[in-house]
């Protein structure tokens, strides 16, 4: 696909291929990986605005960033503007000029809530929520679905409105909020919202090539496009849709494992690795036997060892 830089308020991103945030995935040693893959901009998983509010020690370290890691997006979700503001204002922010708002999550639990996708349907809400987080000086952007099912589409309303109340950028996901992840996504409803703002629109759904990229931005006309699932199988598709210098699965693994390592516990470090390494080895011959290998392997260096086994 055509690379683009993207410029936000004052910010200029190197590139429109963004890397989603993905819950329990986008930690910094991933979003550190795909960026070096070519990824123009990563999002830190969701993060709770009423956790942070309450000192949620988990909430605070999905916030980790330092100084290799260069630009990087970070990712609120909730309902009480006041409380959303005071998140983008927290010390832990510091480090994030652009705060992203979660207005998509289809997730029962954070939907019943009022969160997430649950703003679709209190359109006058989202806007507070915006309005009130611009106030903190961050640069406000917002990812949302184009409606609940496909008989409340609001793709066009809604991203006026997100535009009008001081968004400088929105992410259209084309998909219902009852999809989830499944079914075709609508190039229709994400055209309809590049068609109405003036601010980047960044189209998300079904980008697993790039051919499946030039699609969605020929179809769209998005400015960029954002990789969910597809990274999460292969990190390396940054490279294919930027142009970036592939490297061999070995050592993309064990770059993730040594940052991963520097960051977390050899608890958080075991699980999370088998859960990568699971991913990464679809399509390997005897994959289902390597799987059940490292879901039994109790320390980072017992994983390594299988996938020197299998990459190596």
């Amino acid at each position: 696909m055509r690379l683009t830089p993207i410029t936000v308020e004052n910010i200029t991103i190197k590139n429109n291929v963004f890397l989603a945030p993905l819950a329990g995935y986008t930690n910094y040693a991933f979003r550190r990986l795909c960026k070096d893959y070519g990824a123009g901009l990563c999002y830190t998983e969701m993060v709770s605005a009423k956790g942070l509010k309450y000192g949620s020690e988990n909430t605070e370290e999905l916030l980790y960033t330092d100084e290799n890691e260069g630009l990087t997006a970070a990712q609120i979700f909730g309902n009480d503007p006041e409380i959303m503001r005071r998140a983008c204002e927290h010390e832990k922010f510091a480090p994030f000029p652009i705060v992203d708002i979660n207005m998509g999550c289809p997730v029962p639990k954070i939907y019943k809530n009022g969160e997430g996708s649950a703003l679709l349907e209190n359109p006058q809400l989202a806007e507070k929520i915006v309005k009130e987080c611009v106030k903190s000086g961050k640069i406000i952007t917002v990812k949302f679905r184009i409606g609940i099912t496909d008989d409340t589409l609001i793709t066009k309303e809604f991203a006026k409105r997100m535009e009008g109340a001081g968004a400088k950028l929105i992410t259209v996901h084309g998909r219902t909020k009852d999809k989830v992840y499944a079914g075709e996504v609508n190039y229709k409803e994400i055209a309809s919202a590049k068609n109405t703002v003036h601010i980047p629109v960044i189209a998300n759904g079904g980008v697993f090539s790039n051919a499946d990229a030039e699609r969605l931005i020929n179809e769209t006309g998005a400015d960029g496009v954002m990789v969910a699932r597809a990274a999460l199988f292969d990190p390396q598709i940054f490279c294919e849709l930027t142009g970036a210098e592939n490297e061999n699965r070995l050592t993309m693994f064990e770059k993730q494992m040594e940052w991963t390592k520097q960051t977390c516990d050899q608890r958080f470090t075991t699980v999370f690795m088998r859960k990568m390494a699971a991913f990464y080895v679809k399509g390997v011959r005897g994959a289902a036997t390597y799987k059940e290998r490292l879901f039994k392997a109790q320390t980072p260096e017992e994983i390594l060892d299988i996938a020197k086994e299998i990459w190596g």
